[in-house]
C-alpha cells in the first residue's frame, strides 16, 4: 500500500479499510470532443461516460458542465466516491485563485459526514489517497496554506503513481495554484516539467496541453508553449475555454490572426452551449475582451466597437452588475459592467479614439464600484490629455486618485488579494499626471513622471493576456519622448515596450516613427 504520505489520522483508517475493498479499480479511457482521459476507478460501468466527461471538462476549467457530469455519475452510482471527489474539485479554481470552500465541503458531506466515513466509501487505495488530498485542499487553515499543503500532497501522490497522467496533471495544476504573489518562473517551470512528460506520452490529454499553456503564457516562455497551443483546440473542440486558452500563447507572441480566430471560436462554442440550455448569448466577459483586443491589433476598430456596443447593450438590458458568487469582485471578467469598462478602455486607447462617442458610453457598475471607475476615469482622462484638454484630464485625475485611495483601503482589509492591483492603480495615476504635463508641454516633468510609471510597472509580476496596465507605460513614454523631439530615447522606450508586449501595433508604429526621426 502506498499510504506513507497520508496524514496519520487518515492512514489509520486506510489500514483498517484496506481489508474492505470490494470493487477493484479498472483503467478506464475515453476519447471525446472534450479530450482523451483515462482514470482507474471503482464506479459501475454505466457511470463511466459521465464521470470521464466530467474529468475532461474539469481539466479544461469548464467547471459548471463538469459538475453537472459528475452529478450525473453520482445519480447512476450513488456509491461512486470519485464522482463526489470530482464535483468537489469543480469548486477550486487554482490559476484564478478562487475557491468556494463551503460548496466543496457540502459535496464531500454528501459522500460522508466525516473524513473517516468518506474513506469508508472509497474501495481502493488509490481512491483513498485521492480523497486524502482533497481533505487537505478543503481542510483547515488559510487558502494559501491549504493550497501549498495540497500541492505537497499531490507531489507525494505523483511519486506514488508516476505513470498516472491525471495525478501528474493535477500535480502540475496544484503547483500553479501556489503562486499567490503572482507569476514566479521557478514554480511555473516546475509545473511545465511535469506537464511536458504527460503531453509527450498522452498528446490528447486536455490537462497536459492546458497546463503547459498556463506555464508558458508570458513573453519570455511563450515559444515553448506553441506546440500545446496548436494542439489544444483540436483536443477539446467542445470546450470553449480550450478554444480560448490557445490565445494565451498567441497574444504573448503577437500572433493576432490566431488570437482572433481562437476567441471567435471560443465565443461561438460558449454561446452554442448557452443556447442549448435556453440561456442568452454573452457579449461581455473574458473571451469577448480578448477578441476586442485582437481586433484592435488587426486595426479592425469597427469590429471592436461593434463588440463593445453589444456588451453595453447586454449590460443595460440585463442590469448585469451582479458578479458570480465565487468570483473576485476586482476581476473585470466576473462582471458584465466591469468587463464593458475594460473593453471600452481597450477600444479608446488602442484605436486612439480620443474624441469618439464611446467616451460618453457608460453603464451602472454595481458593487466595488471604485475598481471599474478607476479604469473608466483613467481612460477618459488619457483621452482628454491626448486631445489637448488639460482641464478635463485633471478632473479625471481627481477621480483616478479617489478610486485608487478607495482601492487601497479595500485591499488593506484583504491582504491576500495581493498588491499588483494597487501598483497598477498607482501606475495609472502617475501616467495620467505625466500625460497632462505633456499636454501643457512641460516635457521634463512629463518624461520624469512617465519614467517613474514605467519603472513601477516593472515591479508587477508578469501577467498573461492583454496589457494589465491599460496603456503600456513604456509605449506612452515613447510617444511623449517622440513628441518632445527625443527620438533616440523614444526608440529605446518602444523597444522595451515590444519586449513586454510583442508585436503590439502602436508600439511598432511608434518605433518606426522614432527610427525615422534620427
Amino acid at each position: 500500500m502506498r499510504t506513507s504520505w497520508i496524514p496519520r489520522s487518515i492512514r489509520s483508517w486506510t489500514f483498517l479499510l484496506a481489508l474492505a475493498v470490494t470493487r477493484p479499480g479498472a483503467a478506464i479511457a475515453q476519447t471525446s470532443r472534450v479530450g482523451e482521459v483515462e482514470f482507474s476507478n471503482s464506479g459501475v460501468p454505466a457511470a463511466q461516460a459521465a464521470f470521464l466527461r466530467g474529468l475532461a471538462l474539469l481539466h479544461s476549467f469548464e467547471y459548471d458542465a463538469a459538475a453537472q457530469a459528475f452529478r450525473q455519475a453520482q445519480e447512476t452510482d450513488p456509491a461512486f466516491a470519485m464522482a463526489f471527489w470530482g464535483e468537489a474539485m469543480t469548486y477550486n479554481h487554482p490559476v484564478w485563485m478562487e475557491q468556494d470552500l463551503q460548496a466543496a465541503r457540502e459535496v464531500l458531506d454528501r459522500l460522508g459526514p466525516t473524513t473517516q466515513a468518506r474513506f469508508a466509501a472509497a474501495p481502493t487505495d488509490r481512491e483513498k489517497e485521492y480523497l486524502a488530498t482533497i481533505e487537505i485542499l478543503y481542510g483547515s487553515g488559510s487558502k494559501e496554506q491549504r493550497d501549498r499543503a495540497y500541492a505537497e500532497a499531490m507531489r507525494r501522490l505523483h511519486e506514488a503513481y508516476p505513470d498516472d497522467p491525471d495525478v501528474a496533471t493535477f500535480y502540475a495544476l496544484s503547483l500553479l495554484g501556489t503562486a499567490h504573489r503572482g507569476r514566479d518562473f521557478t514554480t511555473y517551470m516546475k509545473a511545465a516539467a511535469v506537464a511536458e512528460e504527460v503531453f509527450r506520452d498522452h498528446p490528447n490529454h486536455p490537462g497536459a496541453a492546458h497546463y503547459l499553456i498556463h506555464s508558458y503564457d508570458d513573453a519570455i516562455h511563450a515559444p515553448l508553449g506553441l506546440r500545446a497551443a496548436r494542439a489544444y483546440s483540436a483536443i477539446a473542440p467542445e470546450a470553449a475555454h480550450a478554444q480560448h486558452m490557445t490565445s494565451h500563447i498567441f497574444v504573448a507572441l503577437g500572433l493576432w490572426d490566431e488570437v482572433v480566430e481562437a476567441n471567435e471560436t471560443a465565443v461561438a462554442v460558449m454561446n452554442a452551449a448557452l443556447e442549448s440550455r435556453g440561456r442568452s448569448p454573452r457579449y461581455c466577459g473574458h473571451y469577448n475582451f480578448w477578441l476586442v483586443y485582437g481586433y484592435l491589433q488587426q486595426s479592425r476598430a469597427a469590429d471592436a466597437k461593434a463588440r463593445l456596443a453589444a456588451c453595453r447593450e447586454a449590460v443595460l438590458r440585463a442590469g448585469e452588475s451582479v458578479r458570480r458568487p465565487l468570483s473576485d469582485p476586482l476581476d473585470p471578467d466576473n462582471s458584465g459592467a466591469y468587463s464593458f469598462v475594460r473593453m471600452r478602455a481597450r477600444y479608446i486607447i488602442d484605436a486612439e479614439a480620443w474624441d469618439d462617442e464611446v467616451l460618453d458610453w457608460d453603464v451602472p457598475v454595481g458593487d466595488v464600484a471604485f475598481a471599474p471607475r478607476l479604469t473608466y476615469a483613467f481612460t477618459t482622462g488619457l483621452a482628454a490629455a491626448r486631445r489637448g484638454d488639460a482641464s478635463a484630464a485633471r478632473e479625471a485625475l481627481r477621480s483616478v486618485r479617489a478610486s485608487r485611495e478607495r482601492l487601497a483601503a479595500y485591499l488593506e482589509e484583504r491582504p491576500t488579494a495581493g498588491t499588483s492591483r494597487l501598483t497598477r492603480a498607482r501606475v495609472l495615476e502617475i501616467q495620467l499626471e505625466g500625460a497632462i504635463q505633456a499636454t501643457e508641454e512641460r516635457w521634463g516633468r512629463a518624461i520624469e513622471l512617465l519614467r517613474e510609471a514605467a519603472a513601477l510597472e516593472e515591479t508587477i509580476p508578469l501577467r498573461f493576456g492583454p496589457p494589465f496596465v491599460d496603456k503600456p507605460p513604456y509605449e506612452l513614454l515613447g510617444e511623449v519622448l517622440l513628441e518632445a523631439g527625443r527620438a533616440r530615447e523614444a526608440a529605446d522606450a518602444f523597444e522595451t515596450a515590444l519586449a513586454r508586449t510583442q508585436r503590439r501595433i502602436l508600439s511598432m508604429l511608434g518605433l518606426a516613427d522614432a527610427l525615422e526621426g534620427y
